[in-house]
């Protein structure tokens, strides 16, 4: 948790809509929270320090490429939003997260990672 406030602390943070799609998902189901739960949790974080990135045809078409060449039911699922997380920085930007098959894919990318401890 504290490597994410430091994130968010930096001001220059952004997220991918579909890892908001995402997060929308896995916080409903995960934690049994209501979309208005998690709206309440997240949505001011868009107000201030996470910049939403919208995933127009390029982005889409950059993710698609990473995931046809990365991902292996078994060696490494890669999901089609971890694609657009990968897809998404630019030359100067980091990844974050706790996913090592994305960690992986990002180094294989050249793609600077900030690796986030387990989320329970």
């Amino acid at each position: 948790m504290e490597r994410v406030l430091a994130i968010l602390r930096r001001g220059s943070a952004a997220m991918a809509t579909a890892n908001i799609a995402e997060v929308y998902d896995k916080a409903s189901r995960g934690a049994g929270l209501s979309h208005a739960q998690v709206a309440d949790l997240i949505e001011p974080l868009f107000e201030g320090p996470i910049l939403p990135v919208p995933v127009d045809v390029d982005l889409a078409r950059r993710a698609g490429e990473i995931r046809s060449r990365h991902y292996h039911r078994k060696r490494r699922p890669i999901s089609l939003a971890d694609c657009v997380l990968l897809a998404a920085p630019g030359p100067t930007d980091e990844v974050a997260t706790s996913d090592s098959d994305v960690l992986a894919v990002a180094a294989e990318l050249g793609i600077e990672t900030v690796e986030l401890p387990p989320s329970r």
